[in-house]
């Protein structure tokens, strides 16, 4: 972000600053607080991309998000979502692809200090050892974890995810090659790591990446959730199955101004209804008091 564009964020984030103190009461009032679900890829500060995240900036937003808010599972961010009212400030930290880097700052990091996440991981660059698509058209080619690694995050209490097989959009794939991506990868996860693998992530996650299709694949394989990646905030009595994430933009001001519920992005923000026909299916979403 250049210079100009952060001082107009910071000056917008500081003159909402009452409205957004007041919606903040009147949400808790309500006990409406929203599950707000961030996605990183990978943190390291060396080779950086578009979705890599430096250490410090890292570490930075590990420490402000668990001051503030309570930092759960996406099983306990589903039951408050089910229950329909929740009162406290709600987060959830979720890693995809599955990147080696991860293993030498962030996923310690987030061990010491008792943070729960999700690590979605696409099976068929962990077990070829292949780098991901999108790192090698940048021509810069990034080691996935391997399998040993994956099996110690699932021995260290980490929960593990399925992000397909070879990180395909799955709107344009058939039939055969989307169940093959979802509960291929479900079961991939679950052969090498011996556990239940209970989540899924659709790679790139926009609304034009989803399909009811795809939505209805991962039902019938037992996932008892997905996660999508256009941002939205997840509110109670909401479609607990469907969780919306955001991703953790590197920029801290950004970053904040996200998590203390900006309006403006709620009122935007794109949302996928599978029961809805693809060419109908963008809406906005309403602000939580007015539904």
């Amino acid at each position: 972000m250049n210079t100009a564009k952060r001082l107009l964020l910071n000056t917008y984030y500081h003159a909402v600053a009452p409205w957004r103190t007041t919606m903040d009461l009147l949400r808790r009032a309500r006990s409406c607080e929203p599950v707000q679900i961030l996605f990183y890829h990978r943190v390291s500060d060396e080779h950086p991309n578009p979705w890599t995240m430096g250490r410090k900036a890292f570490a930075d937003q590990m420490n402000w998000l668990s001051s503030r808010f309570d930092v759960v599972s996406l099983a306990e961010a589903q039951r408050r979502i089910v229950r329909g009212k929740n009162h406290r400030p709600t987060a959830v930290i979720t890693f995809d692809d599955g990147y080696a880097d991860n293993m030498d700052y962030a996923i310690p990091l987030l061990l010491e200090q008792k943070l729960p996440f999700t690590y979605f991981v696409t099976t068929g660059n962990v077990l070829s050892g292949q780098p991901f698509s999108h790192d090698v058209e940048l021509g810069k080619p990034l080691a996935p974890n391997t399998p040993a690694e994956i099996r110690s995050l699932a021995r260290a209490g980490v929960e593990l995810g399925a992000h397909t097989r070879t990180h395909a959009d799955l709107a344009k794939v058939d039939s055969p090659q989307l169940v093959d991506e979802i509960v291929g990868s479900k079961h991939d996860l679950e052969e090498m790591t011996g556990q239940s693998v209970k989540y899924f992530a659709f790679p790139f996650g926009q609304p034009q990446n989803l399909t009811a299709e795809g939505f209805q694949v991962a039902r019938d394989a037992g996932f008892a959730g997905v996660c999508t990646a256009y941002g939205g905030y997840n509110f109670p009595g909401r479609d607990a199955f469907h969780l919306e994430r955001f991703h953790a933009d590197p920029e801290f001001i950004r970053f904040k101004h996200w998590l203390s519920v900006d309006g403006v992005k709620q009122m935007t923000s794109p949302t996928f209804n599978p029961g809805v026909p693809p060419a109908t299916n963008v809406a906005t979403t309403k602000p939580a008091w007015s539904a």
